[in-house]
This record gives structure tokens, sequence and C-alpha cells, in this order.
């Protein structure tokens, strides 16, 4: 049996997360050490060895882990005197235990950055362009004391590639000095070629795998000394998306800084080396290392004026200049730089996003009496230069955001290399907007200023994108030759096609989507059926067509056809991907459908041969046919309480989130309940009787001094009856009602509602 994987998405890539990095929440972290000499502890600790300290129990937004790994992490931002030092928390050093599925907390003490939104405004930009870490804030209190109000950055660990690119047991590169960098560093992890013999390269590398040299070698010789193709090792696309951040962003705590460190590698199913950024709290201009001796940031004006270009002759930055001398890759890294000027900067959208994230923790920050910088210095330097700090490493003069990127994108957007004139590109189209798997299809867009035109195109979701030319010469499903129109013509090989479309000419070139190959278009026969909600232990939120109370999945059909479900399959194990098969039926454009995971085949088509764990587990939606299983959609279900729910933000959206109140059938949405209005007009009075009940429902309101409407809502979510009762007690007439369990719904005139089970005899 052939497998391929095929993960859904529209136009982006995209991950599911909980709220542990909502950027709208504060998350208040509780750390408990049985000592009291708790930071002594942990100073001897971080200076004589990697090993952790044993809190007695960290709290999370109130809920406690006890046995828990505590130490203090950083290099630069750590310091023995001071009270406010970086935490790595791990919760599984101990015991098996997680929160919203992460194990490693990573919490930096903002102790170089007055504005106290470097790190999260940094990755939320970058997040736009690449893979990369969520980001928010956090308090945190340690035995009962606050110690301050932290930047909570998602930890580079198994757990984050696992989310990213379905694997997580290669060759993974930590590519920072082990013994930290700093003055008198002479080891760098930059790329650089040093030979066969592994231990060269020990002093600049941490690897995080259980092996991996020879492939870290094999990248650095191929880099250097062209031996091979860097493409089959390297993503040469992502490599040049972190050296447009870093050096846009002024971000020189980087590859393309002093120490050309602070990035991961990890090598993908697909052998190729992934570059992945972390450590943003110097961005935008805090650190000013260049590394070269011709380019010096001595001032705001410097940084606004550095080059887009540096490191483009220097041999001990392989990374950028390699991948500079080909015309085309530098063609391709300019537009990523042009991009994210004018998507972020030059609209001052960076400082909007900058001054939100300002007001969520403004009264944090006034809070925090540990902070290096004062309150006076936080509100000034999102635009504004600071000079001083609070001592420690927050002292000297800090450029303020808004004061650097103007006049930066300004600058950058005025050179001669983001003013020459690019090639225009028109939304490719589909000859066949749903191709079947093994039929021919054209891609087609009309392009204007090129000299050439490329596709890049892929059917499994993490793999390489193949590039290929696109043609106008009439014999490529193009028209007429040379009409401006360019095509490609592809056979369609799984049930979805990601790709995008670049174009260039001798001065600049262009990418469609401009984010490519983060963003891509997506082309699928199937349409977008989903998995699109869950429950995992479903008690009272809606009974099965037979009565009971399974739990439950919920498909959505995004597309805009009806789609064919009897080549689908559901399955709660990897290895038996064809575990159930779908019925026969079709489901309409937007429509929803329900299977009940009730482990018992016998009670109906609509019922799967397994059921959820509560517990929570992987689930996955296939496509088999002609001998090859494809993945559809892969989720992995959190642990649910009793009616709680797991689905998609909204509808077919990438966003997974917990909801209290289930939707099945249904638009995906919170429902917020006014619980203690609630309790008040409803839930104190009103009473009806009995249940199971015949023909006739008795009622008696209580003290409700308002007019009730009451629906009567079948299995399936369809409303049955309705009736409005203005008298505080009687009787309903419930004869026409079929035998079965049905919903009622009390709603009062000012909105509350209450929803109870009736079984009808």
């Amino acid at each position: 049996m052939k497998y391929f994987t095929v993960i859904a998405a529209i136009v982006f890539s995209a991950c599911a997360y909980g709220q542990f990095y909502d950027l709208n929440t504060i998350q208040e972290i509780k750390i408990t050490f049985a000592q009291s000499n708790w930071d002594a502890i942990l100073d001897a600790q971080k200076a004589g060895s990697e090993d952790y300290t044993m809190a007695t129990t960290v709290e999370i937004n109130g809920t406690v882990f006890d046995s828990v790994g505590v130490k203090y992490k950083g290099n630069s931002t750590y310091r023995a005197t001071q009270t406010k030092n970086p935490f790595h928390i791990e919760l599984d050093t101990y015991k098996d235990q997680d929160y919203e599925g992460y194990k490693d907390i990573k919490l930096s003490n903002v102790a170089n950055d007055p504005s106290f939104v470097r790190e999260v405004l940094s990755y939320q930009i970058l997040r736009q362009y690449m893979v990369a870490p969520e980001c928010n804030y956090a308090n945190v209190y340690v035995n009962g004391t606050l110690i301050g109000l932290y930047s909570n950055a998602e930890a580079i660990s198994k757990t984050f590639l696992k989310n990213r690119f379905d694997s997580k047991n290669n060759t993974f590169v930590k590519c920072n000095p082990p013994a930290g960098a700093g003055p008198g560093t002479t080891s760098y992890p930059n790329l650089t070629y040093l030979g066969t013999d592994s231990t060269k390269y020990y002093a600049s590398y941490e690897m995080k795998s259980d092996g991996g040299w020879d492939e870290l070698i094999h990248l650095t010789d191929t880099l250097n000394n062209s031996v091979g193709s860097l493409t089959d090792i390297l993503d040469v696309n992502r490599a040049l998306w972190m050296l447009a951040f870093n050096n846009v962003l002024v971000n020189l705590d980087s590859y393309s800084g002093g120490f050309a460190q602070n990035y991961y590698l990890y090598r993908s199913d697909y052998n190729q080396f992934l570059p992945i950024v972390w450590d943003l709290n110097e961005s935008f201009g805090r650190f000013t290392q260049t590394g070269s001796s011709s380019v010096s940031l001595r001032s705001t004006t410097d940084k606004q004026q550095m080059t887009h270009l540096l490191h483009e002759n220097e041999a001990n930055y392989p990374l950028i200049s390699k991948l500079l001398a080909d015309p085309t890759y530098k063609r391709m890294y300019i537009a990523h730089c042009k991009t994210m000027l004018e998507e972020n900067f030059a609209n001052g959208s960076y400082l909007v996003t900058g001054a939100a994230l300002q007001s969520t923790i403004d009264a944090a920050v006034q809070a925090d009496n540990n902070k290096f910088f004062t309150y006076a210095n936080f509100t000034a330097n999102l635009r504004t230069d600071v000079s001083g700090g609070g001592g420690g490493p927050g002292g000297g003069s800090t450029n303020g955001i808004g004061n650097l990127m103007d006049g930066r994108a300004t600058y950058l957007l005025a050179q001669s290399d983001f003013t020459a004139t690019s090639p225009t590109i028109s939304t490719p189209a589909s000859s066949n907007a749903a191709p079947s798997i093994n039929s021919s299809f054209t891609i087609t867009t009309t392009v204007s200023n090129q000299t050439s035109v490329l596709i890049g195109y892929r059917f499994t979701s993490n793999s390489p994108f193949m590039v290929e030319a696109m043609f106008d010469d009439g014999a490529h499903g193009d028209g007429a030759a040379g009409d401006g129109v360019f095509g490609s013509q592809i056979t369609m090989q799984s049930l979805k096609m990601e790709y995008y479309v670049y174009a260039e000419n001798a001065n600049a070139g262009l990418f469609s989507p401009r984010r490519a190959e983060h963003e891509f278009y997506t082309l699928s026969p199937a349409g977008l059926l989903v998995i699109n909600e869950v429950m995992s232990s479903n008690k009272t939120t809606i009974a099965s067509d037979v009565g009971s109370f399974s739990d439950w999945i919920e498909l959505y059909n995004g597309g805009s056809s009806s789609i064919a479900l009897g080549d689908y399959y559901l399955s709660d194990d990897e290895d038996e991907p064809t575990k159930w098969q779908l019925p026969v039926a079709s489901l309409a454009s937007k429509g929803y459908q329900m299977i009940w995971a009730s482990g018992d085949v016998t009670q109906g088509e609509w019922h799967s041969n397994f059921k959820l764990s509560k517990d929570g587990e992987t689930l996955g939606l296939y496509y088999s046919t002609g001998g090859d299983t494809l993945e559809v959609d892969v989720i992995d279900i959190p642990a649910l309480s009793n009616d709680q729910s797991y689905g998609r933000e909204s509808d077919g959206a990438a966003t997974w989130v917990k909801f209290d109140v289930g939707t099945p059938n249904d638009t995906n949405r919170v429902v917020v309940l006014d619980t203690t209005s609630i309790e008040q007009h409803l839930l104190e009075g009103i009473q009806f009787f009995p249940n199971p009940a015949n023909d006739v429902l008795n009622y008696n309101l209580g003290s409700m001094d308002q007019a009730i409407t009451v629906e009567f809502i079948d299995a399936v979510g369809r409303t049955s009856k309705s009736v409005s009762l203005d008298a505080n007690e009687g009787a309903i007439d419930i004869s026409e009602l079929n035998t079965g369990v049905y919903f009622i719904s009390f709603q009062s005139e000012a909105g509350f509602t209450r929803i109870e089970k009736l079984i009808k005899d």
C-alpha cells in the first residue's frame, strides 16, 4: 500500500494551539519551592550544571503540577545579583505531565527591552513568513511573591518539531556555542566547513538529537564547497526568509550578527535542513555587533541605514555570501525583504500591533517592581529612544522601535534594489478546479516584465516544493505563444496540490502569493473536507440517532461543491488508517456530517467501530482508492471534560480551541453563558414533568415573571415543535412528537437559555 501525507490547509501553512500562547491573555505561573533559599540554589545550579531543581509545585493558570524541574537560563540576561532572572520550567523532568501539550516553558526576563514588546512583536511578524515559536506574556510568582512580567516564548523542542513538521526524531542542531557566546568567543555556528572531524564542530553547535554530525558536516561542505545540490539538503527559501527577517528588523543576535547564532536546524523526513529562528529579545536594534569590521552601528541612524547586503562578500558567513552570490536567490531575498517592509513597516501596522501589546500588559508592567527600566521608559520606547535603565544587563541607551523602523523602511525602500521594477503576476488559475487523481491539468497565469517564470508545487504538506519553468510558447496549455500567459501542465498525484508562482527579470523578483513558500495556493479535487469538531465525553450535549449519548465527530465540507464520502475513512490508529469507512453518501457544500463514535456499528451506519478517549488521542481522516491511502486531516485531541468539545475556532479554520458548549451540526463558535442570570431566572424556578413523557408535558415556571419560548429539538438538531408560555403553569401537548430523545430549550425574553433532555415515550 502506498501512503502519502496530505494535511488540510487553505493558502497558508498553519497549526493549532491552545490558550497558553494567546496574545490577549497574560498567563499566570506560580512556582513553589520547599526551600526558602531557592534563589541561591538556582544560582549555584546555573554556575555548576545543567540539572534542574525540583519545585514542589508549579501552577499554570490554576492547573497545579507537582514535582517540576526548574532552573535559571540565559546568557547575558542572567545575573546572580538580580532578582528577576529568566526561567526554564520542565514539567516532565520527574513525572510525565504537560500543559496543553507543552512540557517546556521558556520565560525571558525582558532585561534588555524597555518597550517589553521586542520579542513578542518580532515573533508575531516572523510567523507570517516562516515557522516560528508562539510568544506572549506571563506573570511569574515564586513562593507567593510576584517576581515580575516575563515574555513566554514557545520552546523549540521535539513537541514543536512534531507539531510543525510532523516529525521529531531526525538530526536536530541548536546553533549556539554550548559554552555561550560573549567577549572572546572564537567558535561560531556560522556553517563554515571545518573538515570531516566532527570534534571540530563541538564548540560551535549543540547536537540535540542522538546523532547527526555527519549530516551537519555534509551541509557545511555542500554550502561552502558546492559539493552536490544545496537544495537537496537545505530549504533555501526558508533560509532566505530567515536572513531577510534578521536584516530588516536589525536582529543581529542571530546568524546575521556578531556571533552567527540563535537558530536551530532540523533535518526533515525529506532530508532537507530547516532553519528555525529563536531568541528575539534583542531584535529591533538592541544588539549592535554586526560581525563585520566595516559596518559599525553606533547610532540609531547607523541602524536605520545598515546595508541589506550585510556579509554579502564575507566567507565566514557562507549562508549569506553563497546564497546571495546566486542572482536568482539574491532577487528572492530582496523580494522577501521588500514584502516584510511593505506589509509591516511602510504602512505602520507594526506600531498598531505594538501599541495593542503594550495596552494588554500595561498594568502588569506597572506592577513589576523588578523590571529593568522605568514605566516611563516602557511607554516611550515603542516609538522613541530612551537612555539608562534599571541597572544590570538593562543599562545603556535603547533605540525606539518606531524611530528605528520608520527610518529603516524609508531608507531601504529608496535603494535601487527595492525601486527596481518587478514583474507583475495575475492570480494563477487551473484548467480544472477539481482534477481527479492521475488526471492532467494546466496552471496558467498572466505575467509581464519578466525574463523567466517558475512554478513550485507539491502534493504532500511539509515536503519540498518541486520547481520548474512555466512557458508562454503555446505548447503548455498557455494559449497563444507570446501572449503573456504562462502555463505548466501537471498530473494530479494526491488529494491536494499546494503551489506558488515566482517571476523575475534582470533587476527584481516577485512571488505569488508574496509570502511563498510559507503561504501557497491550494488545489483540491476532494474539496475541503475536514474534521471540524469532536467531543470525547458526551454526557448531555446531544443524543445520537438511537438516543444514546455517544461521543461524536463532526465533519465539515468547506468546498464549493458536494463531496462523495464513500472513499473516506476515520481512524484513531495511525497504523490502521482505513479502520472505519464512511457510508456512501454526499455532503453538501458548507454542510456538516455527524459521526457517532459509539464503537458499535450495529447502532447504525453513522456509528464508527471505535470510541474516543476522554484522556486525549489522535484522530485521522483518510482517503483510500486504487490501493493508495492518503492522509487528509489528522488532529491530536487533548484531554476533555464532560460535555466539552474540541473544534476549529470557526468552521474549517486552522486554529483549534476547547469549547465549553459544543456546537454539533452547527457553526463553530464560543457560546457565552451568563451563569449568574441563568441560575437566578431559570434554573431555580422552572420545572417540567413527567420525564419520560407520553402525550402531555406539564410545566411550572416558578417565580419567572416573563414569557418563555420552548423549543423541542430532536437528536440531529432539528426543531420539531415551538411554543410560547405565558401562564405560570400548565401543560404542553407533545402527542405529535415521535418517540425518541429531545432537548427542550427554554428561552426567556432577556435571551437567557436553559436546555434539558426529555425522553418521549
